[in-house]
């Protein structure tokens, strides 16, 4: 999956696949995780938000996604 480098303190990466709805996120450490049955509108204001962290934390990770460790 291509994800697109964004400026953020704990985030290197964020792609999406549209088709699956699979959010991958790759953390300044290195680890990778996907995000299933995400909205792709979810995506976009993830994409589009001034922290990408706190967006990921208050609606895909408090948003009862599951997800796994890549």
């Amino acid at each position: 999956m291509d994800r697109k480098y964004v400026s953020s303190s704990n985030i290197a990466s964020i792609g999406y696949d549209s088709m699956s709805q699979i959010l991958e996120v790759e953390f300044l450490n290195g680890s990778i995780y996907q995000y299933y049955d995400v909205p792709e509108a979810l995506y976009e204001g993830l994409m589009a938000a001034d922290s990408h962290g706190k967006y990921l934390n208050e609606y895909i990770k408090r948003g009862g996604y599951s997800y796994a460790r890549v």
